[in-house]
């Protein structure tokens, strides 16, 4: 990877542990079981990239543009994507690990979170509208502030959110996901 600027290059069980790489430019490349776990990427952008099977855990993306990337059965455990330069900012996720990770202040509207651990994820002050949380756990994900506008939690689990401090018109819950929106009033559902 030491070219500046990388097309339509697929990586191939690339190990990159706890390295530094500065104003790097991947265009339609594939990421395919690479371990970037703990590296920095400063000021690098990513468009129309695709990870799989990729360890990204504790990675540091300062100033880093992620345009239309998509992470498939990935691990980005303790990621602040609130880092991350909020121009062009487009993510989705498919079967990934997003424990402990950080998405305050980004605007992700029609994000997708498809089969994917979102626990103790920090959402606050995000903009989530119309996002979709399809088969994935939300277990102590925080929302504070959120915009949660047509988002759809119909088959998230998990999830407590307070319909006081957050955005919440037209999204989407199932009856199973009552509890969760009721929570701080200590009630009792049967």
């Amino acid at each position: 990877m030491e070219n500046s600027t990388h097309e339509d290059k697929e990586f191939k069980n690339i190990v990159f542990q706890k390295k530094e790489t500065r104003d790097k430019v991947f265009e339609n490349c594939t990421f395919i079981n690479c371990d970037f776990s703990n590296s920095t990427f400063r000021a690098a952008k990513f468009i129309d990239c695709t990870f799989t099977n990729c360890n990204l855990s504790m990675a540091k993306l300062n100033n880093c543009q992620l345009n239309t990337i998509t992470f498939n059965s990935c691990k980005l455990m303790g990621i602040n994507f609130g880092d991350c330069a909020d121009f062009l900012f487009s993510v989705s996720f498919d079967n990934c690990v997003l424990d402990y990770s950080f998405f305050v202040r980004k605007k992700m509207p029609k994000t997708i979170f498809l089969n994917s651990s979102v626990k103790n994820v920090d959402f606050s002050e995000t903009d989530l509208s119309k996002a979709k949380f399809t088969n994935s756990d939300l277990l102590n994900a925080v929302f504070d502030k959120t915009i949660l506008k047509e988002t759809d939690f119909t088959s998230a689990t998990n999830y407590i959110i307070d319909p006081e401090i957050n955005f919440i018109k037209k999204a989407k819950f199932s009856l199973h996901g009552i509890p969760g929106l009721l929570a701080k009033y200590d009630i009792s559902i049967e």
